[in-house]
C-alpha cells in the first residue's frame, strides 16, 4: 500500500495542495478548511515528511536544550517544560549534555554550525569569555537560562538567587534557628556564586554570622554527603558547637547532607533544620520531606522556549533579560 500524500489529503478534503500545506504549517486559514484537512489528514493517515519539509522551508523543526547533567531534577523539570511549549509550536526537542567544563559547552554551541537544529537554549553551569564569544556568533538563535553579561546580546532568563537564598534565612529565624551553616557547590559555577553571594548578603542583612561554609566538589548527592562530613569534622561536638540549621545550594546536596547527618545520629529537623535550593521533585521524595526554595525552574524553562521561539520569527528582536522571583516551599525538614 502506498504512502498517503498530500495531494491525496487535498483531494479528500476537497480543497488545494496550496491550501493543505497551509494547514500542516500553522498559517492562517478558515476553522472550516483546518477542519477539512485535519479530518482528511487522520482518514488518511498522512504523516508529513519531515525531510522534505526541512528542505522547502530551511528548517529542520528541532531545538536543543542543553545543560550541565540531565541526571539532576531541576533540569528534569525545565526540560518537561521546554518540551511541552516547542512541541505544541511543531518542534522536536533534542536534549544534551555539556557535562561541567566550559570547553564543551563552548564545543556545542559552535556546534550548532552543522545545522542540525534551528535554535538552542543552554543552561551553562560556568561561563567565559569563550563562551560567551560562540553564543554572540552562533548561526542559529540562543537563549539562556542563566546569568550572563549583557554584553552577549543574548536572551536570558534566569532564576534570583539572592533573594532565595533570604527567604531560607528569614525562614530558619522565624523557625528559632541562628547557628547557620552553608553548603555550597563550586563556586567557580553560575550558580554557586550566586548562592554564596546571596547568602552572605542575607546573613548580614540580618545580623548573622555564618557558623560554617563548605564548598562540595559539585552539586550532585555523593558530593552533598562528603561536604557534610567535612562540614561535622570541623566543628566541635555537642550541640552548643554544632550549627541548628544547614542551607545547600540544591536538592541533591541537602538530601545527601540528610543522609550523612542520619548517619552521624543527628535528626532532621530537632537537632539540625535543613533548607534545600531548586524545589525539585526530589524535595517531596526524601525522608523527611525537604524546605526548599523554589527558583522556577518550569517556568524559567517555560519562558526560554517562549523567547527561542520569538527569536526564530524575529531575529531583529531587542534581546530581553527576564528574572524569575523565588518562593519558599515548607516541609518537614524545618521545625
Amino acid at each position: 500500500m502506498s504512502r498517503p500524500t498530500i495531494a491525496g489529503v487535498a483531494r479528500a478534503a476537497g480543497v488545494s495542495v496550496a491550501s493543505v500545506s497551509r494547514v500542516l504549517n500553522g498559517l492562517p486559514a478558515t476553522v472550516e478548511m483546518v477542519e477539512r484537512v485535519q479530518r482528511a489528514v487522520e482518514q488518511l493517515g498522512y504523516v508529513p515528511d519531515a525531510r522534505a519539509r526541512s528542505l522547502k522551508v530551511g528548517r529542520t523543526f528541532q531545538l536543543t536544550l542543553a545543560v550541565a547533567d540531565v541526571g539532576n531534577p531541576v533540569y528534569v523539570t525545565m526540560m518537561r517544560a521546554v518540551e511541552e511549549v516547542v512541541s505544541a509550536a511543531g518542534y522536536r526537542l533534542v536534549v544534551t549534555t555539556t557535562g561541567p567544563d566550559v570547553v564543551d559547552e563552548v564545543a556545542l554551541v559552535r556546534g550548532m554550525a552543522r545545522g542540525y537544529a534551528d535554535g538552542l537554549v543552554i543552561s551553562p553551569l560556568r561561563v567565559d569569555d569563550d563562551l560567551i564569544k560562540s553564543i554572540r556568533e552562533c548561526d542559529v538563535p540562543v537563549v539562556v537560562a542563566g546569568n550572563v553579561p549583557a554584553s552577549a546580546g543574548v536572551d536570558t532568563i534566569r532564576a534570583n538567587s539572592p533573594k532565595g537564598m533570604l527567604l531560607a534565612v528569614e525562614h530558619l529565624l522565624q523557625k528559632g534557628r541562628r547557628r547557620i551553616a552553608f553548603v555550597n557547590g563550586p563556586v567557580d559555577t553560575v550558580p554557586g556564586a550566586a548562592r554564596a553571594k546571596g547568602f552572605a548578603e542575607a546573613m548580614k542583612a540580618n545580623g548573622l554570622r555564618s557558623v560554617a561554609e563548605v564548598e562540595a566538589i559539585d552539586f550532585t548527592f555523593a558530593a552533598g554527603r562528603e561536604a557534610a562530613r567535612e562540614l561535622l569534622s570541623g566543628l566541635p561536638r555537642g550541640a552548643s558547637g554544632r550549627p541548628d540549621a544547614v542551607i545547600a545550594a540544591n536538592d541533591l546536596l541537602a538530601v545527601g547532607l540528610m543522609h550523612e547527618l542520619a548517619a552521624d545520629g543527628l535528626e532532621v529537623p530537632k537537632d539540625v533544620a535543613v533548607v534545600g535550593m531548586d524545589d525539585s521533585e526530589l524535595a517531596e521524595q526524601s525522608f523527611p520531606p525537604l524546605t526548599s526554595v523554589n527558583l522556577g525552574s518550569a517556568e524559567r524553562g517555560r519562558r526560554a522556549a517562549e523567547l527561542l521561539l520569538a527569536r526564530i520569527e524575529d531575529d531583529t528582536r531587542t534581546p530581553r533579560r527576564i528574572v524569575v522571583q523565588p518562593t519558599l516551599s515548607v516541609r518537614r525538614s524545618t521545625p
